[in-house]
């Protein structure tokens, strides 16, 4: 008897494993070119930023100093930055990771001069006029007048 049961469990296990089997490889295979795919847009993106990388440029080193670019040396693969005026350092060209770009003046958030818009003294909008009270649907509405 165990046998039988033992044949049973291992004849659904052969034609759910036979799907299983079929299916790994091909999820091994997806899996292989998406990481091939992410890999070569990391050095697509790296290239771009590396041609934008030319002296004046202001960029973010792997250690987060920021710094402008005074040279770059591609045989000794160095650059020398600016970190302020009249300081200079010199990093491998690995070590810059990011072109640093200026925010427009659009873009940055208006901070009024007052606090007013903090403590909520701002003016309050204005009720509608033409509510019925006698109209049950506008009852809540009268209430909170």
């Amino acid at each position: 008897m165990f046998v039988n049961i033992l044949a049973q469990t291992n004849g659904e296990q052969a034609t759910g494993g036979g799907l299983i089997n079929l299916m790994l490889p091909v999820l091994l295979i997806l899996l292989v070119f998406m990481m091939f795919r992410k890999n070569k847009k990391t050095q697509q993106q790296m290239a771009q930023q590396r041609t934008q990388m030319v002296p004046g440029t202001e960029v973010m080193t792997n250690s987060g100093i920021f710094g402008t670019i005074v040279s770059i040396d591609a045989d000794e693969n160095k650059a020398v930055l600016e970190l302020s005026p009249g300081t200079t350092a010199t990093v491998h060209l690995q070590a810059l990771t990011k072109v640093v770009t200026p925010v427009a003046e659009e873009e940055q958030p208006q901070v009024p001069d007052d606090a007013s818009a903090l403590t909520g003294d701002a003016p309050a909008p204005e009720r509608p006029v033409d509510v019925d009270p006698a109209d049950p649907a506008n009852r809540d509405k009268n209430k909170e007048n």
